[in-house]
């Protein structure tokens, strides 16, 4: 690839990666979108893209460990993993009351199902 796409593709991770940060951040405080997903497309983002800003998220106090722990293969205390499934649930069930479609069901559903799997494959 020539020096003007690299660029491009480099600019483009960025802006996404931004974006995604962004998204994450949104995660923190609105209850159906995920926080940790947008954290580690935005940790791959920044990697192929800029050092400064890859490095800059891995020093955060908030999402630099949740990264190295990702990275690392480090799995959840049981506890904990438990914790989580059951805001999880909580939180999926309440939106399926409110709002009391099918296709919400079906959908929310899937999703903590999923979800479900992953955090108990990365449990101790």
């Amino acid at each position: 690839m020539n020096r003007l796409g690299t660029q491009t593709k480099h600019g483009l991770l960025i802006i996404i990666g931004f974006i995604s940060l962004g998204l994450g951040i949104a995660g923190i405080v609105l209850p159906l979108l995920p926080t940790t997903p947008f954290v580690l497309l935005t940790a791959t983002c920044f990697a192929k893209s800029s050092p400064r800003f890859h490095h800059w998220l891995l020093q955060h106090p908030s999402f630099g460990p949740l990264i190295n722990t990702f990275q690392n293969g480090a799995r959840l205390p049981t506890l904990t993993a438990y914790k989580v499934i059951l805001f999880i649930w909580l939180s999926l069930g309440l939106s399926m009351l409110l709002l009391d479609t099918l296709w919400a069901y079906i959908s929310l559903c899937s999703m903590a199902v999923v979800i479900t799997a992953l955090i108990l494959r990365k449990t101790k």
